[in-house]
C-alpha cells in the first residue's frame, strides 16, 4: 500500500497513511460481505433487522480482524490481548453505530441498506482509529520507531558512533513500515556479537 500512497495526487501522499488505504481496501471488501449477508438474512430469509445485522456484522468483523492483522498492520503482538481489545472495540461499535444509528435510521424510515451504509461510514472512522492505535499498538509503535536500537541507545545515554548513519537508519523504512537495516546497524550487531 505504501507504493500506492506515494503516487496519490494533490499532496495526499503526505497525509494518507498506508495503513489507512489498506484499511479502506480490506474493510470495503468485508463491508460488502456484511451487506451481502444482511441482504440474504433480512430480505430473503425474512429475519428481523437486529438479528440479520448481528450475524452479518460478526462475520464481517471476524474477517476484518484477520485480514487487517495479517496484511495491513502486519502485527506480531500477542493474539489474545489483541483479540480482547478488538472484541471490546467491536462491542462498543456494535451498540453505538450498528444497533444505535442503524436501527434508529430504519425506525425513522430510512431503508435498511442505506441505514447500514450510513452507520458503516461512522463505524469505519471509529474502527480505523481503534485498530491503529489500540488493537494493533505494537505495529504502531514499530512504525513510529519506538523500538529501534538507535532510540534505545539514545535513551540509555550511549553515544551513537556515526550520527549521519543513525539519522539515515532512523528514517529508512521499507514498504511495510518496519525499520530497514543499515550498514551501521549490521556493524554494531556484529561487534556486539563478538
Amino acid at each position: 500500500m505504501a507504493a500506492v500512497v506515494r503516487r496519490l495526487p494533490f499532496g495526499l501522499s503526505r497525509v494518507v497513511a498506508p495503513s489507512l488505504l489498506g484499511f479502506a481496501v480490506i474493510n470495503g471488501f468485508t463491508f460488502s460481505v456484511d451487506l451481502g449477508l444482511l441482504t440474504l438474512a433480512h430480505r430473503l430469509l425474512h429475519w428481523p433487522y437486529p438479528a440479520a445485522v448481528t450475524v452479518s456484522y460478526l462475520t464481517a468483523f471476524a474477517l476484518s480482524f484477520v485480514l487487517n492483522r495479517v496484511f495491513n498492520f502486519e502485527s506480531h503482538g500477542a493474539l489474545g490481548q489483541q483479540t480482547a481489545r478488538y472484541v471490546v472495540a467491536v462491542g462498543v461499535n456494535y451498540l453505538v453505530f450498528v444497533l444505535g444509528v442503524g436501527t434508529g435510521l430504519t425506525a425513522a424510515g430510512v431503508g435498511y441498506a442505506l441505514a447500514r451504509v450510513l452507520s458503516g461510514l461512522l463505524e469505519g472512522v471509529y474502527m480505523y482509529c481503534v485498530m491503529r492505535w489500540v488493537v494493533f499498538q505494537d505495529a504502531a509503535a514499530a512504525r513510529a520507531g519506538a523500538a529501534t536500537p538507535d532510540s534505545a541507545a539514545a535513551r540509555a545515554g550511549a553515544a551513537t558512533p556515526d550520527p549521519a548513519a543513525a539519522r539515515t537508519a532512523a528514517t529508512a523504512r521499507d514498504s511495510s513500515g518496519a525499520r530497514a537495516t543499515s550498514a551501521a546497524d549490521r556493524r554494531s550487531t556484529t561487534s556486539a556479537d563478538s
